[in-house]
């Protein structure tokens, strides 16, 4: 939900700023001169009718006042207009949860680490394996502790895979145990010599 709201803050912030730049400046240029004719604030008021529109306006204001299907219609569109507003401050106001690894969780705290961090040490690991040219690798934390470990290695045609895999596995014990990541490897093979 929080995601969708910060997306929302995003569009609506740009839409907002666009259409507050091009409003600026239409009426920089419109404040150049003075009178009615040419680029003027009585010009601009001419252009947009607002004169006509103080009346249309005024008895729509006052349709709202009266009771009838008009008036439901506008407090709907009102109290939607709120709950828009509050799911707009909440995407601004609520702090975006960064996702850890928990490893240890204790009275003096918690021990935890960040997923790009685990996600280095975890392809360092990878790529010290020998027939290993690339890996790419990927932490999911869960919501409690532990999570999952995604692997994508690339080795050489002349490396075992299964060899390959039992032995990027043991390099990714001394990760995996103690933040009680489950680890899950893809092997592909590439035509890069070691």
């Amino acid at each position: 939900m929080i995601v969708l709201a910060r997306g929302l803050v995003r569009l609506v912030g740009f839409v907002a700023l666009l259409v507050l730049a091009a409003a600026g400046l239409v009426l920089a240029v419109f404040c150049i001169g003075t009178g009615t004719s040419g680029p003027s604030l009585g010009r601009l008021a001419k252009l947009l009718h607002l004169a006509s529109l103080r009346g249309t306006v005024g008895h729509w204001l006052g349709q709202l006042e009266a009771h009838g299907s008009v008036a439901v219609i506008a407090g709907a569109c009102g109290f939607g207009a709120i709950l828009l507003g509050l799911l707009l401050l909440a995407g601004v106001l609520v702090p975006r949860r960064e996702r850890l690894v928990t490893l240890s969780r204790g009275e003096p705290g918690t021990l935890a680490a960040r997923r790009r961090a685990l996600a280095q040490a975890a392809t360092t690991l990878v790529e010290r394996v020998r027939g290993v040219t690339e890996a790419r690798v990927r932490v999911r934390p869960r919501r409690t502790t532990g999570g999952r470990l995604s692997v994508r290695a690339s080795h050489t045609r002349r490396a075992d895979p299964g060899q390959v895999q039992t032995a990027v596995h043991e390099s990714l014990g001394g990760l995996t145990e103690p933040f009680n990541l489950k680890a899950r490897l893809e092997m592909r093979r590439r035509g890069r010599v070691e």
